[in-house]
């Protein structure tokens, strides 16, 4: 196996790209915050680059991709990357040296836990949510990981297909934020108080810096340089760009003028939709997909209000909604004639693989939340999951990190 140095240059960039989208999503969900709570929001991702990272070296990654256990976690022989070295593993990438495919995939998980934050923005206490961080990326990312993408894995050996991360990261944290914010409630004068974002120039800078990184999350899943990756790449853009104006003109519709945090939201729910199906469909179909999901996305953030549900950032809505629609799109749009290793959907004359993709959403949907559920119950009861009355009123910032985002 020899490798392929302009494939390993994409890998290395693109994994830099996925790394950006962490600061990116910081800043994303930084601006929609009020101001007293901007730093410890952006901190909350933040802090993950450290945590998820050394997780990741010393046992997440040979839990995600390591040989396989009972076909739904890998064991522990990579552990500390024992035996991941310098020389391709052709089971996952045939072109590129393993350690590279393990700090790609190291980026997927870091962004992922770091997401469901924006369900429990401005109430979660921080020494639990470092201990989450841990638990949640090894009782919850890691089997899911290995189940879709791990050699063994059982999804996998029943052909879901997620091309970049609709199920692994996506529903996982979509799902995961839905149970999160059930289990720590409101926020304190919820319902009651206007609780409107203190920045939305910094949320849009975010969600420039989530699209941009996007690139590499996407198009470098293909992890080579080839045209699968540029076909990604265009998917990418084009689903994006269909949904920002989807969810623009609806909200415009409804509301009689468009918004700023709705474009960019429509923005985000068009990338995380795409994320599954980015390899497996045309430009034309990502298009199609766009449009859907800047309409779908809106009415699931909409319909918050009806289930009394304080998900603060609009996380279910955006990544729970548009990722479940995007991997069951890809029963609908996947075409052989894109990616010969995926399938093809309903459109093209073949409908088992919508079932599949349907199975594989409740299932990883179903997982998440109990698991979740559980973990920060656990923590509820052990730690304490909030920060205290008298704390949320004076903000993460002063309460958790004794300091001020601005100074006035």
């Amino acid at each position: 196996m020899k490798i392929d140095a302009n494939d390993l240059t994409w890998i290395m960039i693109s994994s830099a790209l996925v790394m950006l989208m962490t600061p990116g999503l910081a800043l994303f969900y930084g601006g929609m915050v009020r101001r007293k709570n901007v730093l410890g929001t952006i901190m909350q991702s933040f802090i993950a680059l450290g945590v998820i990272t050394l997780q990741w070296v010393f046992w997440g990654y040979s839990l995600s991709f390591g040989p396989d256990c009972g076909h739904v976690i890998g064991n522990l022989s990579w552990a500390g990357l024992a035996g991941v070295g310098l020389q391709p593993n052709p089971d996952y990438a045939a072109t590129i040296p393993h350690q590279a495919f393990m700090i790609y995939q190291m980026m997927f998980a870091i962004i992922t836990p770091a997401l469901i934050t924006g369900a429990v923005a401005e109430r979660f206490k921080f020494k639990t949510y470092i201990v989450f961080l841990l638990l949640w990326s090894t009782f919850v990312y890691a089997p899911i990981a290995h189940s879709v993408w791990g050699m063994g894995g059982w999804l996998r050996s029943m052909g879901t297909l997620d091309f970049a991360g609709g199920f692994v990261v996506h529903i996982s944290s979509g799902i995961s934020a839905l149970a999160a914010a059930v289990v720590l409630g409101h926020r304190k004068n919820y319902g009651h108080d206007l609780l409107p974002p203190h920045n939305l120039t910094m949320t849009l800078t975010g969600a420039a810096l989530l699209w941009f990184g996007w690139f590499g999350f996407n198009a470098g899943s293909a992890l080579t340089s080839g045209t699968l990756a540029l076909t990604a790449f265009i998917n990418t853009q084009c689903s994006a760009a269909a949904a920002t104006l989807s969810w623009m003109f609806i909200e415009w519709y409804k509301r009689g003028k468009p918004t700023v945090l709705g474009a960019a939201s429509g923005a985000i729910a068009g990338l995380a939709g795409i994320t599954p199906a980015a390899g497996f469909v045309t430009p034309i179909a990502a298009i199609v997909i766009g449009l859907c999901l800047g309409v779908l996305c809106y009415w699931g953030v909409s319909l918050k209000k009806y289930l009394n549900l304080d998900d603060s950032l609009d996380v279910v809505g955006v990544h729970g909604v548009g990722s479940a629609f995007g991997a069951i799109a890809i029963g609908l749009f996947a075409t052989t004639a894109v990616n010969a290793a995926g399938g093809n959907g309903l459109f093209y004359g073949s409908s088992s693989l919508l079932g599949i993709q349907a199975f594989s959403v409740v299932v990883t949907a179903a997982f998440s939340f109990v698991m979740t559920w559980f973990i920060l119950k656990i923590l509820q009861k052990t730690m304490g999951l909030r920060i205290h009355g008298q704390e949320e009123e004076e903000g993460l910032d002063l309460s958790q990190h004794g300091e001020s985002g601005y100074m006035f």
